[in-house]
């Protein structure tokens, strides 16, 4: 059985995090108290001897675990607790009672995957998802990060863009966010070499920036040149110098390549 110091502080999590806005530093004291119990008790890697309500205790604070590690921005964390969490889904899934937050973090940690550009990951973590393929697209949860890597490969960035506010869950806004990140730094490397300037509202829009002043400190970031009366930005160029072209060299060796092939004829 649970200690009553495990439960105590149990309590105290719960409404830590289910305050609002919650309380995050208080939350994060709590967690690191709570895994040395789960560890004194033998809940964090359970061996089948815990009781039941042990072991939901148990798989509830590692779900709790993660879910602040998202809002607290910590993706390590959140790695860590998510594969704690696996056990529990799989090992006693047939024992335990299922918990609604389970496809919420499995989707989440697809779209984690996305993010970290583990494409081979991500589709093997897919197919071991314990749900039927026909039923994949009717879990929101999972619908999401399946959509969002669809759209990338696809290089429809726009409808990634929106996918934010279809979220299914809070904090999947912020690994959206990262996602648009990466995109937009793929886009603005692209600008840097396809043009020498561009009009600053064509520039925002490429990029998803909503707001002049979003895109004037990206701009800083980058290094681009503002020039606000001409409504231009003018991108910095890393390499100006143009590589001159052996024309002689490139002639005389392609003369020789043909005089072999006739001597092989």
């Amino acid at each position: 059985m649970a200690s009553r110091q495990l439960q105590t502080l149990y309590r105290d999590l719960q409404r830590a995090f289910d305050a609002w806005p919650t309380d995050l530093k208080k939350c994060g004291v709590l967690l690191a108290q709570l895994k040395i119990n789960l560890i004194e008790t033998g809940l964090l890697l359970p061996n089948g001897e815990a009781s039941l309500n042990d072991m939901v205790i148990a798989r509830d604070i590692l779900e709790i675990g993660a879910f602040w590690s998202i809002r607290a921005k910590d993706v390590p964390s959140f790695d860590r607790y998510f594969s704690q969490l696996h056990t529990f889904y799989t090992d006693y899934r047939s024992s335990l009672p299922p918990s609604k937050r389970e496809f919420p973090l499995r989707g989440l940690n697809l779209v984690r995957l996305l993010i970290q550009n583990r494409i081979a990951d991500f589709h093997t973590t897919l197919e071991s998802l314990p749900l039927p393929a026909d039923e994949i697209n009717l879990n929101p949860y999972i619908r999401h990060p399946v959509n969002l890597e669809r759209w990338l490969m696809e290089g429809s960035y726009s409808k990634v863009w929106n996918a934010r506010e279809e979220a299914p869950a809070e904090e999947y806004k912020y690994f959206v966010d990262s996602l648009m990140g990466t995109i937009r730094n793929e886009i603005a490397s692209c600008e840097e070499v396809a043009y020498e300037s561009l009009p600053i509202k064509d520039v925002a829009t490429l990029l998803f920036f909503s707001s002049q002043s979003e895109l004037l400190k990206y701009a800083q970031e980058r290094g681009w040149q503002v020039d606000l009366s001409a409504g231009l930005i003018r991108f910095a160029r890393k390499n100006d110098e143009q590589m001159e072209i052996p024309k002689q060299k490139l002639i005389e060796a392609n003369l020789a390549y043909a005089r072999e092939l006739e001597q092989i004829v």
